[in-house]
């Protein structure tokens, strides 16, 4: 089911003071800043050495956004595991089946319209998981 980790999400209260650390002094690419209404957050996108995913860089810009409530809660540091999957819609099929919470019975579909879906940490010992569908080759 799971192809390779697509990325590791970081929920920070300052993106620039985040960049300053993972780009400016780790030497991760900046690969793209983006705003996502949707969501109430702003990301930054940085490629992991041998291009093998990323690390988001997650803002929130709403304080009543779901990541405004984890970053209050909790604090910042690992927000989610992404995992890309070749079809969300299979995987979640194989999920639901085996008795796995998720977040939705459908999955979301962003920007680009890539399809995504959550595994509720419920289901996966304290973990957020995305399945983030693989781009068609």
């Amino acid at each position: 089911m799971l192809q390779q980790i697509e990325h590791i999400a970081i929920v920070v209260k300052d993106l620039e003071l985040a960049l300053h650390i993972y780009r400016d002094i780790l030497g991760l690419q900046l690969v793209r800043v983006d705003e996502v209404p949707a969501e109430n957050v702003k990301v930054a996108f940085l490629r992991l050495p041998h291009g093998e995913g990323h690390v988001e860089l997650v803002q929130p810009t709403d304080t009543e956004s779901g990541i405004a409530r984890f970053l209050e809660k909790r604090g910042e540091g690992i927000h989610h595991l992404c995992f890309r999957v070749e079809n969300v819609a299979a995987a979640m099929k194989q999920l639901l089946s085996a008795g796995v919470e998720t977040i939705g019975q459908e999955a979301r579909v962003n920007r680009e319209g890539r399809r995504y879906a959550f595994v509720h940490p419920k289901s996966a010992h304290g973990v957020l998981i995305e399945l983030y569908e693989a781009p068609p080759t």
